[in-house]
């Protein structure tokens, strides 16, 4: 087994944590006689190798050899991670740019593949599986891959290798050159469409639809019967898709191009299993996600959910209700009948259903969300809402389902403030929890002027210097009935501490007198570029700004689109320098016209449709942005949805005021 092993200059070699010096001594671990020690040996080299991927470093191409050494093994009990840590190299050796990939790969590939193509024929059925999995990954062409893959074929009778021996025929078929069995292969495919077994049938689809785009579409009800079938669970003992009835639902939805609606709405039919049930709903969320056009065919099957037997699936249908928000508002009384659910999720945050329909209803701005939010806050406890503000990447395809923090609801509540103000202020006044009421007053910045009965508490919360600049916040953000602290605050911006400018930036506010922000501003410029945080307060001075007019006109070619986007929204509230304004604006929303979206790009929309008329060139470059069907965002989760709303709201808006 270790023929050539110390022969090789490992420690010249590298991996993802340096020198490969340390690699001989964990493979001969693989091979001991401790099971718990070769698998962490195993894993260890497996990380070490592979890590995260991205690279394939020349430590794996000398490792190869020895890697299927061991995998050949009977003895070797760590056989199934080492086939892993195998596959996972051949697949990333087919993905990573040529100047991340190791010289050494290619030959020490082809060097080892008939070793691969042994493992085939191994007794054990899991290695069979793993060997099956490589050689569908792998870039070995199928004249070199399909006759072993076919006698296995042949030859196999254990029920889940035959699934993954399925799918690796449909990946290796497509690898040129394929060889004289490529008909064959073609052929024993399309006649597996019509086997006995709901699950080969499946497999045969996604073997063959890399090949045959709209062949899901064609056998819809075909693939929707194997998936539903109890009989789905033999692939949690494959290798290819290791998973059940929802990975399977995943990994088949996939096969199904853009908006389609057929397999979530066939999906979401009735079924007697709770992970179908379940699945159904992640699927259709991840439909939604991604796409606007299939919310009037799925919206009543998801709202049918709202009485599912099972926890999860109601908290996943209010859930998503409360993504679509006003879409959804026309099952706003099913959303209501569920506000005493307690049902809770069995994650760690154990949110419960009825928090789900709390916030289904904010987002539907229906006033009976009320009572129980005014107890949420009241009580001041922790409840299934996260305790921050949290994001989720985007992803194709795949929705997280997670609440968000309560003042991030409160804040979509604008209209009902004379209800929720009572307890925020009782909050206010007796809380110790500095994040708490840092929150709760970033929430009274965004009510506005509507939130100013709150102005006696923020004037007490002005007097602790832990809590001064929450609470200047919160009055800039209420505004001239805030005047009561000017004072106060005149005092911090004078200061010449931290937070001046916040200071200075609320005595404006609250007062008018632009002169200690202006002050204030001017020393920060004195050095170098003005602040990103200060051109926003700048903005808000209007004409007062004129005398930053050059500097600002100079930023709007800043390489960072967001100090570009706040200069020339500066520049035009100082001057009304449209000629300059709207061109910066303009090169920060021109991904938009092609579908794509950043999260700068929605203040600068709004910047442009406060300039007006002077910014038609900019409605008229975005003039077909409202009838994308993809969403607009850059997030995952509930704020997906939301960023895809506020960016059409703004373009809209922009388009109106255009003409």
């Amino acid at each position: 087994m270790w023929v050539g092993l110390d022969e090789v200059d490992w420690a010249a070699l590298k991996h993802n944590y340096g020198s490969a010096e340390d690699v001989p001594d964990l493979l001969r671990r693989c091979a001991g006689p401790d099971p718990d020690d070769a698998e962490g040996a195993a894993c260890d080299v497996l990380n070490l190798l592979f890590h995260q991927g991205g690279w394939v470093c020349s430590a794996a191409s000398a490792a190869l050899p020895f890697l299927l050494r061991l995998a050949s093994a009977a003895e070797v009990t760590c056989r199934r991670t080492v086939m892993e840590l195998v596959a996972r190299l051949a697949s990333e050796a087919q993905q990573v740019r040529v100047q991340f990939l190791d010289p050494g790969w290619r030959p020490a590939w082809e060097r080892a593949l008939p070793e691969v193509l042994v493992l085939l024929e191994d007794p054990e059925p899991w290695i069979r599986r793993d060997a099956a999995d490589v050689v569908g990954v792998c870039g070995s062409s199928g004249e070199l891959t399909l006759p072993s893959l076919l006698r296995r074929w042949q030859a196999e009778d254990d029920p889940a290798t035959r699934l993954d021996v399925i799918l690796a025929l449909g990946q290796a078929v497509l690898r040129q050159p394929a060889g004289v069995h490529a008909a064959e292969v073609f052929d024993l495919l399309h006649r597996l469409l019509n086997a006995p077994e709901a699950q080969v049938r499946l497999a045969a689809i996604h073997a063959l639809a890399p090949n045959t785009p709209d062949l899901a579409e064609q056998r819809l009800e075909l693939l929707l019967e194997a998936v539903r079938d109890p009989s789905v669970e033999l692939w949690r003992h494959t290798t290819a898709m290791d998973s059940g009835a929802q990975g399977v639902q995943h990994r088949t939805a996939a096969l199904f191009p853009g908006p389609y609606t057929g397999f979530a709405l066939g999906l979401l039919r009735d079924h007697p299993a709770e992970e179908q049930r379940t699945g159904a709903l992640v699927q259709a969320a991840g439909l939604l996600a991604q796409w606007r056009s299939p919310t009037s065919a799925l919206l009543p099957r998801i709202a049918a959910r709202l009485n599912d037997p099972a926890c999860e699936a109601r908290f996943r249908a209010a859930e998503l209700l409360a993504c679509l928000g006003p879409a959804a508002a026309a099952h706003a009384d099913e959303v209501a009948a569920l506000l005493g659910d307690n049902a809770a999720r069995t994650t760690r945050k154990r949110q419960t259903v009825g928090e789900a329909a709390l916030w289904a209803l904010a987002r539907m701005n229906d006033p009976r969300c009320l009572p129980g939010l005014i107890e949420l806050v009241a009580a001041g406890t922790r409840s299934g809402f996260t305790s921050t503000s949290a994001s989720y990447p985007a992803t194709a395809g795949w929705h997280h389902a997670v609440l968000p923090s309560l003042p991030e609801v409160l804040g979509y509540l604008a209209d009902h403030v004379e209800r929720l103000l009572p307890a925020i202020c009782d909050q206010l006044g007796t809380s110790t929890d500095q994040q708490v009421i840092n929150r709760l007053c970033q929430v009274l910045a965004g009510w506005g002027p509507s939130a100013k009965a709150a102005v006696p508490k923020l004037l007490s919360l002005m007097e602790d210097n832990r809590n001064w600049d929450s609470a200047a916040l919160a009055l800039a953000g209420i505004g001239p009935a805030g005047n009561g602290a000017q004072e106060l605050l005149l005092t911090r911006a004078d200061a010449r501490e931290t937070h001046t400018e916040l200071a200075a930036w609320a005595h404006w506010k609250v007062s008018g007198e632009p002169g200690p922000l202006l002050e204030v501003i001017e020393r920060a410029a004195a050095q170098g570029s003005i602040p990103r945080p200060a051109l926003r307060k700048l903005a808000d001075l209007g004409p007062h700004a004129a005398r930053f007019a050059d500097r600002l006109r100079a930023m709007t070619t800043d390489t960072d689109p967001w100090s570009r986007v706040e200069a020339a929204r500066a520049l035009w509230a100082a001057t009304g320098d449209t000629e300059t304004a709207v061109p910066a604006l303009m090169t920060t929303v021109q991904g938009l016209a092609k579908g794509d979206y950043l999260p700068v790009m929605l203040p600068a929309v709004r910047h442009l449709a406060q300039i007006g008329h002077a910014a038609r060139p900019a409605a008229q470059l975005l003039h077909a942005v409202p009838r994308h069907d993809p969403r607009l965002r850059s997030s995952g989760g509930w704020r997906g949805f939301t960023q895809d709303e506020d960016i059409r709201t703004a373009v809209d808006e922009l388009l109106a005021l255009c003409g």
